[in-house]
Order: C-alpha cells, then sequence, then structure tokens
C-alpha cells in the first residue's frame, strides 16, 4: 500500500471512531450553552456565522476548537478581537464551549464560484502533483468533516472568505498553530491565488 494511501486510510478510521464516540473534550454542554450567549455576535445564534469574514464554528470538534482557543490566548494565534475573548475565559469555560459547539449541525452552503468546481474538487481531492501538494481529503476527510482526534479541523459548510483568508495566512506566516509539522504552511506556501480561491469556493460546499 503506497504511504499516501496508508495516511488517507488511517485519516478515515480515525475520523469514524470519533465521531461516533462521545466528545473526546471532557466539559459541559449546558454550561458552553450559556457561555456561548456572547459568542452570538459573530458566530451566529447556532455557530453559523451570517458574515463570510468570521467562521462557523458549529460542528467543529471539541479538541481542534480548544486548541485554537488556548492559542488565541496565548497569543500564538494573532486575532485582537479573539484574544480579547479569549482572556475572559477560563480553561473549564474553553472545554464548555468547545463541546457545545461540537454538538451542533454544521453549516449546509454551496460553492462560491461554480466555474472553479473542477480546479477545486481536483485540489481537494487528488492535490497538486507538480508542486508536491498532497490531497485535502487525506487530513480532512471526503466530505471534509476532518479527523477530531488528531485536531484536524471540520471543513464543511466553511465560509469560502475565511478559509481564503487562513491559507493565505499560513503561507505568509502570519498563522502558525499548525506547530512543528508546519504542514500547513508547507502546503499553502505551493498554492496559487487561483488555487485558494478554488479551494475556498469548493470547501464551501462541502457536506
Amino acid at each position: 500500500m503506497k504511504i499516501s494511501h496508508l495516511i488517507i486510510f488511517l485519516s478515515l478510521t480515525l475520523s469514524t471512531i470519533a465521531t461516533k464516540a462521545e466528545s473526546l473534550v471532557d466539559g459541559s454542554l449546558e454550561a458552553g450553552k450559556q457561555r456561548a450567549i456572547t459568542c452570538t455576535a459573530c458566530h451566529g445564534a447556532e455557530g453559523n456565522s451570517s458574515i463570510p469574514m468570521w467562521p462557523n464554528i458549529a460542528g467543529q470538534g471539541a479538541p481542534y476548537t480548544l486548541s485554537q482557543l488556548r492559542a488565541f490566548k496565548n497569543a500564538s494565534r494573532n486575532n485582537p478581537l479573539m484574544y480579547a475573548q479569549a482572556m475572559m475565559l477560563s480553561d473549564t469555560d474553553m472545554k464548555d464551549l468547545a463541546v457545545y459547539y461540537e454538538s451542533l449541525p454544521t453549516a449546509k452552503q454551496s460553492v462560491s464560484d461554480e466555474s472553479l468546481i473542477e480546479l477545486g474538487e481536483a485540489l481537494y481531492r487528488g492535490g497538486k502533483k507538480e508542486t508536491k501538494v498532497p490531497a485535502c481529503l487525506a487530513c480532512h476527510g471526503p466530505s471534509g468533516r476532518g479527523n477530531i482526534a488528531a485536531k484536524y479541523p471540520s471543513l464543511q459548510g466553511q465560509h469560502a472568505q475565511y478559509t481564503a483568508k487562513q491559507l493565505n495566512d499560513y503561507a505568509s506566516g502570519v498563522r502558525v498553530t499548525d506547530g512543528k509539522t508546519r504542514i500547513m504552511r508547507n502546503i499553502a506556501v505551493k498554492l496559487s491565488e487561483e488555487d485558494i480561491t478554488a479551494l475556498s469556493s469548493y470547501i464551501q460546499g462541502l457536506r
């Protein structure tokens, strides 16, 4: 079995196991629901933002959400708005929020640009051999559900504008939350502007 095929198989297997189990984060759904009231202004009443520059967080894996809230609080992920919000949260608050948002249904959207479906799908499902960019589905799954146990985020129905910004931030080094592996920075820097636009559009339509 080729290494790339093995990675995809293991990723999908772990994702399936994680989604069938209870949350991998020890938090209170009810407490998270109460704490989430302050989050609705940007992320919507059910975790799905009506403003495309702010992410949909409903259905996001709790381990990933928790890791990002911690990153905002310690400023390893640079976002002044989220830093101010995260500074007011205890670690227990973060766990509760992560569990609550994980319990909500993900957004269902269509691609943002139908003319780019072919390119977006090719990149997401097959990667880009000439620049050694791996297929996105290897980590994020065929439907964009991600890998909860590995903290690979769900991308289903994510706003194209938000996704494009994250890819550009990884490419420029503004975002470094992929840690020592640099996996997202190494991938994003090899994507053209057209690639990023097509991928972001295609990801928005995943469900």
